[in-house]
């Protein structure tokens, strides 16, 4: 397959945005306003606080994810694709002419992917919990399985990940779009009990929270960004329904229904403060709080279906990248590219959720551990788009320095907010984070540092191929994997060395991963004729692709070399590494690395190439 199929039609796209893009961002209602009054830094329950909240909530999700990401990041796509890879994939493109900037670009990048594997684990576990604990609204003797069954569902949810997602998903849209449907009328009809609610819409009244108690309302900034967590995500998604179908669903339909559930539970709180322990649930007249129970479990489930499924894409572009060891990434769709399944990320996000849930025990403890990955995630973007804005867009200074110290002043604001809960939890997702960030450079460091041992050990081709001529040839062809662009790759020497005998055809392979996220069919294959029946061949792949070697062996029959597999051989050197006694990184690294690369997938599993067409050949490597 390649690059992206036939557009459906506007209302399916509608439809599939609003069931995968919203989930995170949708379930945003269930614990935003009650954490902001009743978590780890409470706040009196009064009218002053109410409005003041309610119009810092309402402009904080204009001015994030209207303006910011909607208005301006989605502008920034690479190829239709957006994410925080996608976004890094972009701006290194910009600034490779400026080593310092393009390395520092690439930390920012790295650190937001690994920010990220911080935010898929808690948000699973947060927003399953949530919807749970509805239960102990409804009847409070069932606080005892909130727990249990909060637990059920998430390994159910993680069971079901291999088989892929495509028929469940079909179901999301709709699910989704009766959840949006009801959080709007539930808002509209606590509105119209206290309509003097929407005064809060006037920014002045946030303006009054922030200064009038300022170390208060600092301290509730902190859960008050819960509302824009996931408000990422309709860049992440962009390259699935494009922005069009997104900015119309958000604006036209999403927007609207927090909104009025957000001033809906705050008309609520006005007339009933004593409602803060649940003003979500609360909000349903009493006959509708089971229903709404298993409408909200339905749509977190949703939503970490979401989550996780932006984690099995952000492993497979890291693996194509170059960030992390091959591993197995399986296609669960013949019909779509970017519905794939990752066993190792799949069982560690579940083991990490696992403990999130029995460690944290409810909700408002895991709001704690929330907040700073998102705000971490958001920084950084703010700082990427930067570079897009002065290298790629040709704004003026002034113009970007106005518009990006805006968006960092209110990020950071946010950031410092939830740093200091990094005692109550905050310290989870920045450990994740730090872990997942040494695991991506030490892979990435690692492996420039191998491939220029290994350039340094290349004999020329030429000087190979002009040597050829009295050697014994057999039938069929012989296909060299190398990640050298230049030389005659190890597996050839040791062949000719060891079994002195060539192939009547040799192919030099390799696979090159582009900074675009598809490369379509007719740009895959490129082939050089070196003579002698010698050929180069590269296989280009974008950063969103998995890589399948026969299949792009068949494209190369359209320019003029086929292959027939059951005659096809195929080589690949393993690289055996050892320490070097002046090792190119600290001891700890290259021991990583060393742990990296005995666990890395096999290269022929990897590239989907039939084991009984593979031949190993082992070179000793010191970096």
């Amino acid at each position: 397959m390649s690059g992206h199929q036939t557009q459906p039609k506007l209302s399916t796209l509608l439809l599939g945005a609003i069931g995968v893009v919203y989930g995170d961002i949708g379930t945003s209602p269930l614990y935003a306003l009650k954490e902001t009054f009743a978590g780890h830094h409470s706040l009196p329950v009064v009218e002053a606080n109410i409005l003041g909240v309610l119009s810092l909530m309402f402009w904080t999700i204009m001015m994030l994810v209207s303006l910011k990401y909607v208005a301006i990041i989605m502008r920034a796509d690479n190829r239709g694709e957006g994410g925080s890879l996608a976004l890094l994939a972009l701006v290194s493109e910009l600034t490779k002419e400026a080593p310092r900037l393009s390395w520092f670009v690439m930390i920012l990048g790295v650190f937001a992917a690994a920010l990220f594997y911080g935010d898929s684990m808690i948000t699973p576990a947060i927003s399953v919990l949530s919807a749970v604990e509805g239960l102990d609204v409804v009847a409070p003797s069932l606080r005892t399985y909130v727990l249990p069954i909060t637990i059920l569902i998430l390994t159910v949810l993680f069971m079901v990940q291999k088989h892929g997602t495509g028929r469940v998903g079909v179901a999301f849209g709709p699910i989704m779009v009766l959840w949006f449907g009801v959080l709007a009328l539930l808002g509209i009809t606590s509105i119209l009990q206290s309509p003097h609610v929407l005064a809060a819409i006037n920014p002045l009244y946030a303006y009054h929270f922030l200064v009038d108690a300022p170390m208060i309302a600092f301290f509730a900034l902190g859960s008050v960004v819960l509302a824009v967590t996931g408000g990422e995500a309709l860049y992440t998604d962009m390259g699935h329904f494009g922005k069009f179908p997104i900015r119309l669903s958000w604006f036209g339909f999403v927007l609207p229904a927090l909104v009025l559930n957000y001033f809906g539970q705050g008309a609520m709180l006005l007339d009933h403060p004593d409602n803060i322990s649940s003003p979500f649930f609360l909000l349903a007249p009493g006959w509708a709080q089971i229903p709404m129970v298993l409408l909200a479990t339905a749509a977190t489930v949703i939503a970490s279906q979401a989550v996780i499924s932006g984690a099995f894409s952000v492993a497979n572009q890291s693996v194509q990248m170059g960030f992390l060891p091959r591993m197995a990434v399986y296609q669960t769709s013949d019909q779509a590219q970017g519905q794939i399944y990752v066993p190792l990320t799949n069982w560690s996000l579940y083991v990490c959720v696992l403990f999130l849930v029995l460690a944290f025990q409810n909700s408002s403890n895991l709001a704690a551990a929330y907040g700073i990955a998102v705000t971490g995630t958001m920084m950084i973007d703010t700082l990427l788009i930067a570079f897009v804005l002065v290298l790629g867009w040709k704004w003026s200074k002034p113009l970007v320095v106005l518009t990006i110290g805006s968006f960092f002043i209110v990020d950071f604001a946010y950031f410092a907010a939830n740093a200091i809960k990094i005692p109550q939890g905050g310290w989870f997702p920045l450990g994740i984070a730090l872990i997942s960030f040494t695991v991506l450079t030490t892979w990435k460091r690692g492996r420039k540092l191998l491939a220029a041992e290994i350039a340094r050990q290349t004999v020329p081709l030429p000087l190979v191929i002009s040597g050829v001529d009295d050697m014994a040839r057999v039938s069929g062809t012989a296909v060299f994997l190398t990640n050298a662009r230049d030389g005659a790759p190890s597996a050839m020497l040791h062949n000719l060395k060891h079994n002195q005998v060539l192939h009547e055809r040799n192919v030099l392979l390799t696979v090159l991963v582009e900074e675009r996220p598809y490369v379509p069919d007719e740009e895959r294959v490129l082939i050089k004729d070196l003579g002698k029946e010698f050929f180069r061949m590269n296989i280009r792949y974008g950063f969103m692709e998995v890589p399948d070697i026969p299949a792009a062996l068949d494209l190369a029959a359209k320019k003029g070399l086929e292959f027939d597999m059951m005659s096809t051989s195929f080589f690949i050197s393993r690289a055996m590494i050892v320490p070097s006694p002046h090792p190119g990184m600290a001891i700890w690294r290259e021991r990583l690395f060393l742990i990296l690369s005995k666990n890395a997938m096999n290269a022929g599993d990897f590239f989907k190439i039939p084991v009984n067409r593979v031949i190993e050949m082992g070179t000793r490597i010191e970096i």
